[in-house]
């Protein structure tokens, strides 16, 4: 049980903290500092930020979900079952959000500071980079809703 709470802390940090950074830091910063070349820089940096925390945060939960699954894969009981096919399916969202991550920082991320650099296409690149953001912050909603609902029954009042 200690290891399901700890895979529920880390889902609510990853997803806590893309709501906090993208939904009411990086607007705040645009609308406080009034120029988007001022705000723009720190919005970057926060966003790689972001991205390397949900990185870490996605492998360390990955290895906790690993450790449940493992010790549920011997139990032939229809709960423990089910809750094998949920953890498969709650893996494959936590990958993709690391996916979704890994491109907005190696891909998206540099080709917006080209494209400020060059007058590249700068609002395909933000917007891209706007739903990969989405994408993640979803992915990650989805982790913690899957992770809080699981074992309802197992849990002591």
């Amino acid at each position: 049980m200690p290891m399901h709470r700890l895979s529920i802390l880390m889902a609510a940090l990853w997803w806590g903290g893309i709501t906090g950074l993208s939904f009411v830091a990086v607007p705040t910063l645009f609308a406080r500092l009034g120029s988007p070349a001022v705000a723009g820089p720190v919005a970057a940096q926060l966003f790689s930020f972001q991205c390397w925390i949900g990185l870490v945060l996605g492998t360390a939960l990955m290895l906790v979900l690993r450790r449940q699954r493992a010790s549920l894969s011997f139990d032939r009981s229809p709960q423990a079952q089910q809750e094998f096919q949920t953890l498969v399916v709650t893996m494959a969202l936590v990958v993709l959000a690391v996916m979704l991550a890994v491109v907005q920082e190696f891909g998206v991320a540099r080709k917006i500071v080209t494209a400020r650099a060059t007058g590249g296409d700068l609002r395909l690149w933000h917007s891209l980079g706007s739903v990969l953001v989405l994408g993640q912050w979803l992915c990650a909603g989805a982790v913690l809703w899957r992770l809080a609902g699981a074992r309802r029954s197992a849990t002591p009042a």
